[in-house]
């Protein structure tokens, strides 16, 4: 009874009464629940943002991952090496004893070696790049020696050099080899290279001219049908046209010519070149 009284002399002296102090700490608690949400709400919004830019940063990480998994796994069959050597679909062996005490990474040391990571992964993929460059020219300058026969089946029907024509009956040069075969059967790519032409010349009927390295240049005639055209880069033992007679000539075959720095030379040693 006493308090109470002693209360109602203070809001007596202060010209307030009960109800308001009630209303105005109300109001202050009210003002400070809203800014507490506030805050709540800013803090909420930022971490969602560092959640969704770390998931991002993850997502590209994962990426650039799994493409130097596959060039690694690549680089790895074209070095033949041993099976388990490289094993790029695992995940590499780690260990050791703790030494120290271990504390939880924070936030902002997470983002920190997030963004390290980031940069190394991009270094690596970059140098994998560039080996893996290195490697397919090195098989470019492989499948791009001229070697091997312009047919997967057929037989040589004359050679290089002085022949009797078999149309005119009368002596003359063949400038190239021709392989007899099965009218419409494959025509192949003795090499790696780039078509230079495709299409029909006098004489040769319908051509394909395939440009190799070091000066080579192959030519294959009287074609029944091309299946390349020019300016194609077309790969060893890959098919560029359909055995035919086009042209001048007296039945299906193919015309095959190799040309070292302009002029033509015997087939018959690139021919039977061995790897």
């Amino acid at each position: 009874m006493a308090t109470l009284c002693i209360s109602a002399v203070i809001w007596v002296s202060l010209n307030i009464q009960p109800n308001e102090v009630d209303s105005q700490v109300v109001a202050q608690w009210r003002a400070k629940l809203d800014s507490q949400r506030e805050a709540m709400q800013i803090i909420e919004q930022k971490s969602l943002a560092q959640s969704a830019a770390v998931g991002r940063q993850l997502a590209q990480m994962q990426a650039r991952l799994l493409r130097m998994e596959a060039i690694g796994a690549h680089m790895a069959e074209a070095a033949e090496l041993q099976d388990g050597e490289f094993d790029f679909s695992a995940l590499p062996a780690q260990g050791g004893p703790v030494e120290g005490g271990q504390t939880a990474l924070q936030f902002d040391d997470l983002a920190v070696e997030l963004d390290r990571l980031s940069s190394a992964i991009k270094r690596r993929e970059f140098e994998l790049d560039v080996l893996d460059d290195v490697l397919v020219n090195e098989e470019i300058q492989t499948t791009s020696v001229v070697r091997g026969r312009p047919v997967k089946w057929g037989w040589l029907s004359s050679q290089f050099g002085q022949r009797v024509d078999p149309i005119t009956g009368k002596t003359a040069w063949h400038s190239g080899v021709d392989f007899a075969g099965k009218d419409g059967s494959d025509v192949i790519a003795v090499a790696s290279g780039v078509v230079t032409f495709a299409g029909k010349r006098s004489g040769y009927g319908k051509l394909v001219e395939i440009s190799h390295a070091n000066g080579y240049v192959t030519r294959y005639a009287h074609h029944k049908e091309l299946t390349v055209e020019t300016g194609e880069v077309v790969k060893k033992g890959e098919a560029i046209g359909k055995m035919g007679s086009s042209g001048r000539s007296t039945g299906p075959h193919v015309h095959f010519e190799v040309l070292k720095n302009g002029r033509t030379v015997d087939p018959a040693s690139y021919v039977t070149r061995r790897s």
